[in-house]
């Protein structure tokens, strides 16, 4: 009872005197110091929020415009060419104001109207500026005359010390492609993969779907462009995540890793207590728009990037529905969920007005780990559901967890700012142990089935020996957002959190914090038996995933640089012909680009194999051809590579156009055999770099062992890989191979090896050239 009676703010007594009030002090300063955090975050978003609605102005010019506009009044210049007279007939008489005052006011409106029409005036040439990118396409260390204007006038438009989404009303619309040219980059795509017949009769089809049905699709597809803010965002959202009835774990979540060499505690409960803080840090600056936009780093980092998908990184939770999932995002939650050992915990993050300190949720986690209470029936496999198919796990939702302490327990899961898992596995690279990095990739990608919560936005996952991980769901953003995010939390954990000499987080603990509040289940039979299924459902596909990860050491992005060739071009040749070597043959090739530099674009399709990269890779497999010719061709499907990969940047890929065409002609029932035809290629190699954003947060030169491992994601195809990798540094390429042990095709590890062959292999060519 007395635990109960310190949680009360106030007591009254009824006596014949009449009523006796009794005020908690501890509690009421609380509430105050709440109260008062709270309004000045409204003031801050709020102020923030009319810097960015202004910019690239600044609040202050309208004061510079109104005096501009006084002062020529007072020269007895009309610079509003009538205009003011006009305002000031129109404003209403008043006993109040005086002849002066009424000519005063229609000034500052006048002056407030011009400086609104210069506002978007800067914004239109600061979106046609946006809307240059002849840049991209020129060759490293060359910029032609007008790209040099062009940067100067960009810098001059920018603004100063802009903040996270100033940019966002002044990007460019992603543009629609033609039909002609995107067919014709299409079947150049798949003319190295088809034999004559084949590429024959996809020529006659693409003829009939450009002449009979693309016209009426592309003018709704046009039509789309100008009124939605994107034309492919939303329905990529849709129709490629939220629609999708198989499980997500594996299918669909990826993973980050932690620092590969560094662990800077062995203390589960301190490191995540110093994590959770740094993330709660980056949540505050999120929710303000303190973050500095996101740039390209060509161009002298200039180019900023849209920043819309970071909106939903905290506070989101993927909902289960019977025919569609949907995201459910929420604004500024103050609790964290958290699971251990079958138990799900709610803990606070916030306590008199501010974020718990990191030494203060390290006492929170240890106060978890220590508790020694059993799971309830059915809670410990409960997050199974989010594992397994989507149409069990939303009718489990509705049957079972509509009501009472169920809907309780599940709220407080998915209206938390993330989730938390401490794990009882102990993971991360190490050396001396053989395979490690592929225990610990599987371990972030799918754990035990049921230890992570699969629809939150992320979950955060602290292992015994001190190692971290994030889990994230892919549908409300890609993986360069949850990375940026990463970047941070793992730079200020250790450079600016940092622990004692014991390996505790650094502060003082408040005593009288709330404990971690146990949540309460009362799950039926019949409903474990749908998370039993539902974990069944999740352990086969676990157990099928055929990992391996490797740490490409030999050289790296810095002697690639100095045979003038793109790093990530000369990696995917390397992928062509490790492909060519393992299987035989060559496949249809995805790789992740992004379309960042238009408002709200998310993704594009590079198909990495072409005619010029299986030319080459023929090239290296036959004993008769000359390493000259053999490193001639090497840098015609590099510069392909390069070229492709600028167009899908810049709005003239493939793959989005097309998927758009095919869900415009289901919308109006047109049968396409074309385009059924494309979508249902399989892509048999499935590839994405995992790009370093904020490189001024760690200096590699002062401490080279403080770099991360990337991440990864599950096999696409059945009979295929997916592999991503990460330049670290100048000497360092970490590599994630997925396959599926159930394919007699494919290898993770034989493929590993290929890549690996297939490097030494390339680089060979110009050691060669060297030496002549």
């Amino acid at each position: 009872m007395a635990e109960a009676h310190q949680a009360v703010g106030f007591q009254f007594t009824v006596t014949p005197d009449g009523i006796d009030l009794h005020l908690s002090r501890e509690v009421l300063k609380h509430i105050y110091h709440a109260g008062v955090t709270s309004w000045r975050k409204r003031a801050i978003r709020f102020k923030n929020g009319i810097l960015t609605g202004v910019y690239p102005a600044s609040p202050s010019s309208w004061l510079f415009v109104v005096i501009a506009i006084m002062s020529t009044m007072y020269a007895r210049i009309d610079p509003s060419m009538g205009m003011i007279d006009t305002i000031k007939r129109t404003l209403p008489v008043s006993d109040y104001m005086t002849m002066q005052s009424h000519t005063v006011l229609s000034a500052v409106l006048f002056a407030t109207g011009l400086w609104f029409s210069l506002i978007l005036m800067l914004r239109y040439i600061l979106k046609a500026l946006l809307s240059y990118h002849a840049w991209i396409f020129e060759s490293h260390g060359k910029m032609s005359f007008s790209t040099k204007l062009w940067l100067n006038l960009l810098k001059m438009f920018s603004g100063r010390r802009p903040l996270l989404y100033s940019f966002q009303a002044s990007l460019p619309r992603l543009p629609v492609p033609s039909v002609d040219d995107t067919i014709r980059r299409y079947l150049e795509s798949v003319h190295p993969l088809l034999d004559d017949k084949q590429y024959n009769q996809m020529e006659v089809l693409a003829n009939e779907f450009k002449t009979d049905q693309s016209p009426r699709l592309q003018k709704y597809l046009i039509l789309k462009s100008w009124w939605a803010t994107n034309y492919v965002s939303d329905w990529w959202e849709e129709y490629i995540y939220l629609r999708g009835r198989n499980p997500i774990m594996v299918n669909s979540n990826f993973y980050a890793m932690d620092l590969l060499y560094v662990t800077p505690t062995h203390r589960q409960a301190a490191r995540a207590g110093n994590v959770v803080h740094a993330m709660l840090q980056y949540r505050r600056k999120l929710e303000r728009g303190e973050l500095a936009p996101v740039m390209t780093l060509r161009a002298l980092g200039v180019v900023p990037m849209c920043s819309c998908q970071m909106e939903r990184m905290f506070n989101t939770t993927r909902i289960p529905g019977i025919e569609t999932d949907f995201v459910q995002h929420l604004s500024d939650r103050k609790h964290l969920v958290v699971y251990h050992k079958g138990r799900f915990f709610k803990v606070w993050l916030y306590y008199g007005g501010r974020h718990l300190s990191p030494s203060e949720l390290e006492t929170q986690f240890r106060k978890i780990i220590d508790d020694n209470t059993q799971p309830q029936p059915g809670e410990l496999k409960l997050a199974a559901l989010t594992a397994g198919n989507r149409v069990p796990w939303a009718q489990a939702r509705l049957k079972y967890f509509n009501q009472g302490v169920n809907k309780a327990s599940l709220d407080a899961i998915e209206t938390s700012a993330f989730f938390l898992t401490l794990d009882d596995e102990a993971h991360g690279y190490d050396p001396d142990k053989l395979r490690s990095l592929d225990l610990y990739a599987k371990s972030l990608l799918h754990g035990k089935c049921y230890d992570r919560w699969f629809d939150k936005s992320f979950t955060l996952i602290a292992y015994t020996n001190g190692k971290l991980g994030v889990n994230a769901e892919h549908s409300w953003a890609d993986a360069p957002i949850v990375g940026h995010m990463w970047e941070y939390v793992l730079a200020t954990d250790c450079f600016h959190l940092g622990y004692t000499d014991e390996g505790h987080c650094r502060g003082e603990s408040t005593k009288g914090l709330p404990a971690p509040v146990k949540l309460q289940w009362d799950i039926p039979l019949e409903c474990q038996e749908v998370i039993e299924d539902s974990y069944m459902v999740a352990k086969e596909i676990a157990d099928d995933v055929d990992f391996y990860g490797y740490l490409f050491d030999e050289f790296g992005k810095g002697l690639i640089k100095k045979s003038r060739t793109s790093p990530d071009a000369f990696i995917q040749l390397a992928l062509q012909l490790a492909q060519f070597r393992d299987k035989g043959k060559f496949c249809l090739t995805y790789e992740a680009s992004m379309t960042r530099m238009f408002r709200e674009g998310r993704t594009e399709t590079v198909r990495s194999c072409t005619s010029d990269s299986t030319a080459f890779v023929r090239a290296m497999e036959d004993k008769s051809t000359t390493n000259t010719l053999r490193l001639d061709l090497f840098r015609k499907a590099a510069d392909k590579h390069q070229n492709m990969y600028r167009l899908a940047m810049t709005g003239s890929g493939i793959d989005r156009h097309l998927f758009c065409l095919y869900i415009v002609s289901k919308y109006l029932n047109i049968d396409s055999p074309f385009l059924k035809k494309v979508l249902s290629e399989p892509w048999r190699l499935s590839t994405s770099q995992t790009p370093q954003q904020q490189l001024n947060m760690v200096d590699l030169n002062k401490f080279p062992r403080y770099v991360g491992a990337g991440g990864g994601f599950g096999p696409v195809a059945d009979d295929g890989y997916g592999v991503s990798y990460i330049i670290v540094g100048e000497n360092l390429i970490t590599f994630h191979i997925s396959s599926k042990f159930s394919s007699p095709e494919t290898d993770s590890y034989r493929f590993g090896q290929n890549i690996r062959q297939a490097m030494l292999d390339i680089r060979a060519l110009f050691d060669q050239k060297e030496k002549n």
